[in-house]
């Protein structure tokens, strides 16, 4: 059997080009390689839980991309042919995909999502949920390996055979039921009548991906005032700009927004609603930093001296904000926002309080909300605490007045130019470390890579080199504490650096 389908495992998910359109990247996520995977997880599931497929029910949802409708009615044809039921919820959120295992009007045994989260119009991917929350790593590789299993003629066969009972699967209205739950969580932490947010004028750009729902299901009828938001209607080609709260065209687009129309507060979403950012009223984008900043800030009374998990991107200035202004502890860990979650699931599992795991890129798992990384449920929480801020004729931006400014930064990717790129990394990173010590250089303890951190009169700041996990790249991220600090820590990374012959360097200028 052909191994090609294990190819489209990206982490703990499943990602490939589902169309053409892209010169140069040819399809290999189609209607039948999604019909083995619906069949595979079904029968990955049974072997799991030792129940009958006849006894499983699965949602299906999808994201606004073009080739969502296709890719779930493809993989509801397997579910149903591997015997399970399938419920299709049809556009929605990867939260809610998950929470539809919780809610008491769905209680499905387990879902997936259609959705490759932020990536071009001819991308898609495939998110899978039982009731412990998204699966790992190792379970998608066994779910794929299954997958191989099935040839090709009896994907199709299947694709034919179950084509109409796929159409006729019935359908089950998800977004509204979760749009209540976070429209309840609001009036909850608000506790100021059935409009808590009369008064505030709020803006969200959805960049055409599935979260519109956002301003006519949740906002609006809590009372704000939503004019000057946009691109809110589904559009798979993503005509606007890239759902990506990172980009910076994104973020531009959000910023003004924001500014032209006067509003409190600016929200912007990813494509399938897992990672969000925001914007101040004055147009300053609460983003990476600023965004665990912010969020820690609100949790902080409620969960005095707990730690926050990051990934290993995050700054000193972040350090300084949650252990000397908030009195929380940080946990600077490592990139990947599964890696994040499973370290908060660990540490609360052992009694230690983690309420926040969370990634520069604004993937953020919340403990009293399932660990589930839920951009539309932070959002729930700056809404509450812009709500409650207001009312007692304050500013959301006190919460993170005490974080320092970011002042100068950069990141810089060196190619590896070796077939062993992973020993040839392992081995540049030793060195490095070495170096560092040699030169009596400050290193934080580091999950990831080697940090280095300097807090002298010379120079303020910090770099972390670090191996990139798939790719024959070494990441460099570097900040300057003061202006011109970046520039002397360029020439010490340098030095740190030199004499690698099969490092590509010429980015760090």
């Amino acid at each position: 059997m052909s191994k090609e389908i294990l190819k489209l495992q990206n982490g703990s998910d499943i990602r490939g080009v589902a169309i053409e359109g892209v010169e140069g990247e040819d399809v290999t996520l189609t209607a039948n390689s999604a019909a083995k995977i619906g069949k595979a997880f079904v029968e990955w599931f049974c072997k799991r839980t030792g129940k009958k497929p006849e006894e499983i029910k699965i949602g299906l949802g999808r994201d606004s991309r073009i080739t969502g409708p296709s890719l779930l009615n493809a993989m509801s044809c397997g579910i149903l042919a591997a015997g399970a039921q399938v419920v299709r919820c049809e556009l929605a959120t990867t939260p809610a995909m998950f929470m539809s295992i919780v809610f008491d009007q769905t209680k499905f045994d387990a879902s997936a999502m259609i959705t490759a989260s932020h990536l071009p119009f001819n991308r898609n991917g495939i998110k899978l949920f039982n009731a412990d929350g998204g699966l790992e790593h190792e379970d998608i590789t066994e779910i794929l390996e299954i997958a191989t299993e099935i040839s090709d003629d009896d994907a199709d066969n299947i694709l034919d055979a179950q084509l109409e009972k796929s159409n006729n699967a019935p359908r089950f209205d998800l977004l509204t039921v979760y749009a209540e739950h976070l429209k309840n969580a609001i009036l909850k932490g608000c506790n100021a009548g059935e409009t808590p947010l009369k008064g505030l004028h709020i803006v969200v750009d959805s960049g055409n991906g599935a979260s519109g729902f956002f301003v006519d299901k949740i906002l609006e009828p809590l009372g704000a005032n939503t004019e000057g938001s946009q691109f809110l209607e589904p559009d798979g080609m993503f005509p606007n700009h890239i759902p990506n709260p990172e980009n910076k065209e994104a973020m531009k687009a959000i910023q003004e927004a924001v500014l032209e129309n006067k509003a409190d507060l600016g929200l912007i979403f990813d494509t399938d609603v897992d990672r969000m950012s925001a914007v101040f009223a004055d147009g300053s984008e609460i983003n990476r930093d600023s965004i665990i900043a912010l969020i820690s800030a609100i949790l902080a009374p409620e969960y005095p001296g707990s730690t926050i998990i990051t990934d290993s991107v995050t700054s000193d200035r972040l350090t300084y904000f949650l252990q000397d202004v908030l009195g929380l502890k940080h946990l600077c860990y490592m990139r990947g926002y599964k890696n994040v979650i499973n370290k908060q699931k660990e540490l609360n599992a052992k009694g230690e309080v983690s309420p926040l795991a969370m990634e520069t890129s604004g993937h953020g798992a919340l403990k009293d909300n399932y660990f589930l990384d839920d951009g539309a449920f932070l959002a729930v929480k700056l809404i509450i605490a812009l709500s409650n801020a207001s009312r007692e004729g304050k500013r959301l931006e006190s919460l993170i007045e005490k974080l320092p400014p970011l002042v100068e930064e950069g990141e810089y990717r060196f190619k590896i130019q070796t077939e062993d790129f992973k020993a040839y990394g392992k081995d540049v990173l030793a060195q490095f470390k070495a170096r560092a010590e040699a030169k009596g250089y400050e290193m934080p303890q580091s999950f990831e890579g080697v940090r280095l951190s300097f807090k002298g009169e010379d120079v303020q700041g910090w770099i972390l080199l670090r191996l990139s996990l798939h790719d024959p790249v070494m990441p460099m991220n570097i900040e300057g504490g003061r202006k011109g600090d970046l520039a002397k820590l360029i020439a010490i990374a340098k030095e740190l650096t030199d004499g690698f012959d099969k490092l590509d360097r010429s980015s760090l200028k």
